[in-house]
């Protein structure tokens, strides 16, 4: 496993501990550290998160996160040792949201397939009748 992927598991997962334990604002929300992804130089960790409810909510929640910065950076400072803490930048995850979308457009389809398959047998069976 290259040492930026064992960064990224490790950020995520302290990122993860601060928004749920030490960051106290009950304006965030439920909010999911989805991924996060470090530059080679380890200066800059972008950090993807996905909020659990309306899109005002989410904005809110972004608003905050991008206010705290400073105050989870440090606090990965204290508990993760690393000679240097890459600046963090937040962004939103929307593939979860679209993963959604897409089962419920298949969903849809399906329901329209085998509604449309068991109408098939009655039209079939009319078409019998009348010859």
């Amino acid at each position: 496993m290259p040492k930026t992927d064992r960064i990224d598991a490790i950020l995520r997962r302290e990122i993860s501990r601060i928004l749920q334990f030490e960051l106290k604002n009950p304006k965030l929300g439920f909010v999911t550290v989805t991924d996060v992804q470090c530059t080679g130089d380890l200066s800059i960790a972008k950090v993807y998160v996905s909020f659990l409810g309306k899109q005002e909510r989410n904005d809110a929640g972004m608003k905050i996160l991008n206010q705290s910065r400073g105050f989870i950076r440090s606090t990965i400072a204290k508990n993760v040792k690393m000679r240097k803490v890459p600046e963090l930048q937040f962004f939103q995850d929307t593939s979860i949201e679209y993963g959604n979308r897409i089962e419920k457009k298949i969903r849809e389809i399906n329901e329209q397939d085998s509604a449309a398959a068991q109408d098939q047998p009655a039209a079939d069976a009319r078409q019998d009748a009348e010859a």
